[in-house]
């Protein structure tokens, strides 16, 4: 069994998703709405709802780029999955 401080020190370890995005700002992403629409730019703010300011963002439909954005305001509600182009 593990002691309480060991425990304490593997959830303090633990990444937790919010965290890893916010210092992950001025890099690369790839967002993934619901609608299936995706947005490929560089995430220069997220918040505590997961609401995105992109910036250079392309507008991708089945992997072609249909319109480019110079910033795009996403609402967390509307977001699929956040992929961090750097991290993979």
């Amino acid at each position: 069994m593990k002691t309480s401080e060991e425990l304490v020190s593997q959830s303090n370890s633990a990444k937790r998703p919010l965290t890893t995005l916010q210092k992950s700002t001025k890099k690369k992403v790839t967002v993934r709405l619901k609608n299936e629409v995706e947005y490929k730019g560089k995430m220069d703010n997220v918040d505590s709802y997961m609401n995105l300011i992109m910036t250079d963002a392309e507008e991708l439909h089945d992997g072609k780029t249909i319109a480019n954005y110079g910033r795009v305001i996403v609402r967390g509600n509307n977001v699929l999955f956040i992929k961090l182009e750097n991290e993979l």
